[in-house]
């Protein structure tokens, strides 16, 4: 009897081997599959209703730029008269520019996606390779416009007689009309320059020189009398040294050296200085020194009578803010309002809006535990609260001055549905009569008409296609639809839509939001391994909410992963209390996700909560790496893409603000470096040489403890990337980042040397940089 039983005993821990890459994906034809649902690609299969409206002048009339698997178009809207029809006629358009630029082009796919109307509204002007065209609609004969008068590195007077602009550190202008010069400031010197920003590293490398052309930072009053410009300081700034080890055109790599504040170190001061053009006046307002925690400049915006301009102040760590009010003829200031809080005011958060016909500010704050509005009078005295209650008021959209009425974007007011949600909302100065005016159980964005008598709604949700249509303000009532979102071809394929999913914070109490999506040809009888795309920065929330902003995570689905997204508490969108818990404390979000993920397996038995892989960029790749550190026995595999591993060393502005000021044992603590003892799992590090947001140093000096630590790890050093998976290898780290998790999580040797290909025609050239 036992040598009967000898072959079934050999048998079972053959099965239990070679059960797991039975039962897994990662094919060839996942990765072909994969592809087909890459973001470009997959809008062949459906385009989003997305309308960006742009308003022509104070009318009521807007143009938008239409794309779908067809190709692409512009559409005229008459909000007054209900009508919709082509903007110009392509073809015509089309046929004009082929002539004159001796290059093919088609009516749905002309070589600009913006354009303007001039001659009122006779001809339409627009950028084709960096030269400007106008046509005129009568007959469409296309001429290149002639050079304007500024140079690159000059900033012109509204009346188009003066250019501002800077030679050797010093700002002189230039009399246009005449060519004749005139130098305003004579002791300028390297470090202490006149009206020059913090240039950042991308300026030197898409120059390529040790010194950048930038537009003069002046700030013309709209009579052109005077300017305010600035003066900054940074002879004891800290630096950073950036190498581009694959430059164009030289074999040799390329360094460049530029301003890099980092928490705690001495930052650069800009002083504020004010021009009168006509007297030659120069006037250096008093006591004003304005600390610049990362790069670029201060911002000045003057009043439409030219009399005074004001800015707005933040006090180092961002414990205060102050909006201050300067006399344009005597330089003196006052402080209209000024708040502070023991921790932070976040920036995105807390801003500010003039009531212009009687000068009153709206000011955004949330010193009640929530963000809300609150109305202050020409004289800086609190007149009332505007907006109350448990949600959140997140921007405003238009004011009505002759009404006193506000219209303002919201989230967490409407019961029954995610909280997240943003609704447009109209309320009166003293804060009666809420009304919502974007009803439908969905995500909502929106642009007012600018004499607010209609807006343009975009909504939709992960699971619902959604639309863009026409309302009116007065009630929200339809006017027409503009776009609906058709994903028949998408649900075709097999797909499903994302599902949300509502479960509870570590601590057993607070609710929490997240998304689930899963592969196409999804079998409920698999185990499936879960794949965390992760962002955890305190200066937003990050699940989609829009339909839109869920097709980009499809792909690494259909590998055969469930991918999983969630907000965790310390992030916006909800109370300041659940903000402010990552207040000195973001290396403490991933406890919630954690939970959450062993909620969505407990729920969904064909999610392998035993087999977690993680990945994001920037904070997110900080985020991926630390859960993988905090929590080892849980999360496997990850990828962290130009992370900003260790808060000592990067921006002082960002770590400032969310990791606290001044400077304590908490930024060492929840350093990657510090924790890099603790890594188990398989970890791919990719960055940059030319990050211009979060400097590889970052990745090396975690790399550099890892070693030390006898780690095992992988790593990409990628040149000519900038922040994130960008530049001509995106493509590239994209397959190796599935590569990945499909050999380390799946169990599942890749494809060999897979090459993904993505339709780039249909998407836009910005690519969204966090942070």
């Amino acid at each position: 009897m036992s040598s009967n039983r000898r072959p079934w005993i050999i048998a079972i821990p053959l099965l239990s081997l070679t059960l797991p890459a039975a039962l897994a994906q990662g094919s060839l034809e996942d990765y072909q599959r994969a592809e087909r649902f890459l973001p470009g690609n997959v809008r062949h299969l459906v385009s989003p209703a997305d309308v960006t409206a742009h308003w022509i002048e104070k009318t009521n009339r807007f143009w938008y730029h239409r794309e779908n698997a067809a190709g692409a178009d512009f559409v005229l809207v008459d909000a007054d008269h209900n009508t919709s029809a082509p903007a110009f006629d392509h073809a015509r358009l089309a046929e004009a520019l082929s002539h004159a630029l001796k290059q093919q082009y088609s009516a749905t796919a002309l070589p600009f996606s913006d354009f303007e109307f001039t001659d009122g509204g006779k001809a339409v002007r627009f950028s084709v390779d960096n030269a400007q065209w106008t046509c005129p609609l009568a007959t469409y004969d296309c001429q290149k416009d002639p050079p304007r008068p500024e140079k690159p590195n000059e900033t012109l007077s509204p009346n188009k007689r003066w250019a501002a602009y800077v030679k050797d550190h010093n700002l002189y202008l230039r009399d246009v009309s005449t060519g004749t010069a005139l130098q305003l400031t004579h002791d300028g010197v390297s470090g202490w320059d006149y009206a020059t920003p913090l240039p950042s590293l991308r300026l030197f490398v898409e120059q390529q020189a040790e010194e950048v052309q930038q537009p003069a930072a002046v700030f013309w009053s709209p009579d052109s009398s005077k300017l305010i410009t600035y003066r900054i300081d940074s002879r004891n700034s800290g630096h950073f040294t950036s190498l581009q080890f694959v430059p164009p055109n030289q074999l040799r790599p390329r360094a460049f050296t530029y301003v890099y504040p980092l928490p705690g170190e001495v930052l650069a001061k800009a002083e504020p200085i004010l021009f009168d053009i006509q007297s030659g006046e120069r006037i250096d307002l008093k006591n004003t020194a304005i600390e610049l925690p990362f790069q670029d400049g201060p911002g000045f915006e003057w009043f439409p009578d030219s009399k005074a301009f004001f800015y707005d102040y933040d006090e180092r760590g961002f414990k205060a803010k102050e909006l201050r009010i300067v006399n344009a003829s005597t330089g003196d200031q006052r402080v209209v309002v000024r708040e502070q809080a023991d921790l932070y005011m976040d920036p995105g958060e807390t801003f500010f809006r003039f009531v212009e016909g009687t000068g009153e500010v709206l000011w955004a704050s949330e010193r009640d535990g929530w963000n809300h509005l609150y109305l202050y009078s020409k004289a800086g005295q609190l007149e009332n609260q505007v907006t109350q209650g448990p949600w959140v008021m997140r921007q405003i959209e238009h004011i009505d001055e002759k009404n006193r009425r506000i219209y303002f974007l919201a989230n967490g007011r409407e019961k029954s549905e995610d909280p997240y949600q943003t609704h447009l909302y109209s309320v009166g100065f003293d804060g009666k009569g809420v009304q919502l005016l974007s009803p439908e159980n969905a995500n909502h964005s929106v642009s007012v008409s600018p004499d607010g008598t209609f807006f343009v709604d975009n909504y939709s949700r992960p699971d619902l296609p959604g639309a863009a249509v026409l309302r009116r303000t007065s009630d929200g009532s339809e006017v027409r639809v503009l776009e609906k979102t058709d994903a028949t071809a998408m649900l075709n394929t097999g797909w499903k839509f994302p599902e949300p999913f509502q479960g509870k914070a570590a601590d057993g109490t607070t609710a929490l939001y997240g998304l689930i999506w899963r592969p196409s040809n999804f079998d409920p009888l698999k185990k499936y391994p879960i794949v965390e795309h992760v962002y955890t920065g305190p200066q937003g929330f990050f699940v989609p909410k829009a339909f839109s902003g869920t097709l980009h995570l499809q792909a690494m689905a259909e590998l055969g992963f469930i991918v999983v997204m969630v907000d965790g508490r310390g992030t916006v969108g909800h109370s300041r209390a659940f903000h402010q818990f990552s207040y000195r404390n973001l290396g403490g979000a991933f406890e919630d996700h954690v939970a959450m993920i062993k909620q969505m397996a407990e729920r969904y038995p064909y999610m392998d909560a035993t087999r977690v892989g993680i990945y994001g960029t920037s904070a997110g790749a900080y985020g991926a790496a630390h859960a993988m550190l905090a929590f080892p026995e849980f999360y496997k595999v990850g990828v962290a893409i130009s992370g900003d591993h260790d808060a000592r060393l990067d921006k002082a502005w960002w770590n400032e603000a969310y990791q606290g000021y001044p400077i304590q044992d908490d930024y060492a603590a929840q350093s990657n470096v510090t924790m890099a003892g603790r890594l188990a799992g398989h970890l791919l590090l990719e960055h940059g040489d030319i990050d211009d947001n979060v400097h590889p140093v970052e990745t090396m000096r975690f790399a550099d403890a890892l070693m030390k630590a006898n780690k095992n790890f992988d790593m990409l050093l990628v040149p000519n990337m900038f922040h994130g998976e960008s530049g001509e290898h995106d493509l590239y780290l994209v397959r190796r980042r599935w590569d990945y998790f499909v050999q380390y999580l799946l169990g599942v040797t890749p494809p060999s040397d897979f090459e993904i290909k993505e339709d780039r025609s249909l998407l836009g050239s910005a690519r969204r940089r966090r942070r």
